[in-house]
């Protein structure tokens, strides 16, 4: 047999710790697909967001649309009563939510639903908690099959019931130029105010976190910690988190009752059941995209929990009422170590907050 020379051992031994090491971080997730957990790694590429904003052929993305569309985002005068826009739901300082459990209206009026984060919206195939829109441009002005206090948000808009915000809008000059700039030929009414607000909703895009970083192959953008909690969110044996929040968007587009407390109460919100009459969808939610985790607290449909620390034991527990539970429910065997890591990785999936700067209103 051919000896070894002895000063090649420590080299073969530091190559085979490293190949021990690799094999380590590798696994396969719960989509089935092969994963290794190093920067910049070929498999983590699903995982980063296209390049390309998705817009519809008839509304693309220009930055007279997006300028448009950001003075109208925070203009209360396109409201009936002048006194709320589409930012006093989605304000940017509370992660372009609104920070209260039950969304608040006009004159205090609390919707049981909370507001979600619109940050990579473009991304999603559907819109709301119970999915009921299928465009952005329909939720902006409203969908026509909003009923009850559902369609509070829709009515204060001045766009479903009447158009006394197009109107006042309308006669202002500096908005009257922007259109024309923006919808050249079209006219100032509910459709072209609903395109520019969905153009604007479209650029707030999330792709440059800690972990988009890391994922790109920046080996110093997330810790140890965070590194070992990416691994808890993949493996199904571990969170099985990707199940749901799959890639590249951290959303299945999917619907799935948790759980909750709420559906344990009477007369619980039935979810995406009333779009869709399926036994599987009663008390089903839209999953919830995760970039910005960290800044759009209260979280789940009804904002019933307030820390991302929480969340996680939710989890853990395997929801806490189980009639009608989503099959991807279950109990987690997670560790101290290993529900603190993951916390750590949602966290890398927010950027530092910066203040935003508001537009100045035509007048």
């Amino acid at each position: 047999m051919r000896r070894i020379a002895l000063r090649t051992l420590p080299v073969l031994f530091i190559a085979a710790v490293a190949l021990a090491s690799a094999q380590d971080q590798s696994f396969v997730d719960a989509e089935g697909r092969s994963v290794t957990l190093q920067p910049g790694h070929p498999s983590l590429k699903p995982w980063l967001l296209p390049a390309d904003i998705p817009a519809p052929e008839g509304n693309r993305i220009t930055p007279e649309r997006v300028a448009l569309g950001e003075m109208l985002f925070f203009d209360a005068r396109l409201s009936v009563h002048g006194q709320t826009s589409c930012a006093s739901c989605h304000a940017p300082e509370r992660g372009w939510g609104d920070g209260f459990p039950g969304s608040m209206r006009f004159m205090g009026e609390r919707m049981a639903r909370n507001s979600p984060t619109v940050v990579n919206v473009a991304f999603n195939s559907l819109h709301m908690w119970d999915g009921r829109n299928r465009t952005l441009e329909q939720q902006a002005v409203g969908s026509q099959s909003m009923t009850g206090s559902l369609n509070a948000g829709a009515r204060e808009l001045g766009i479903v019931d009447g158009n006394l915000g197009i109107e006042r809008i309308r006669r202002i000059a500096g908005y009257a130029e922007a259109f024309g700039k923006a919808y050249p030929g079209e006219p100032i009414d509910k459709n072209t105010v609903g395109k520019a607000i969905a153009t604007f909703e479209r650029s707030l895009v999330s792709r440059d976190t800690p972990f988009d970083r890391w994922a790109r192959g920046d080996a110093t953008a997330m810790t140890p910690a965070q590194v070992n909690g990416l691994r808890v969110f993949l493996d199904p044996a571990k969170g099985n988190c990707s199940g749901c929040h799959a890639a590249p968007t951290f959303t299945d587009n999917g619907f799935h009752n948790v759980g909750l407390r709420q559906w344990g109460e009477a007369n619980a919100d039935v979810g995406r059941f009333k779009e869709r009459a399926l036994p599987l969808m009663k008390g089903a939610f839209r999953t919830p995209p995760l970039r910005e985790v960290a800044h759009s607290a209260p979280y789940f449909h009804d904002g019933s929990v307030a820390r991302l620390a929480d969340v996680i034991e939710h989890y853990v527990r395997g929801g806490d009422v189980r009639t009608n539970l989503s099959p991807n429910m279950k109990p987690l065997a997670l560790s101290e170590g290993e529900k603190a890591d993951l916390l750590a990785f949602l966290q890398a999936l927010s950027t530092p907050y910066v203040p935003y700067e508001v537009p100045r209103l035509p007048r």
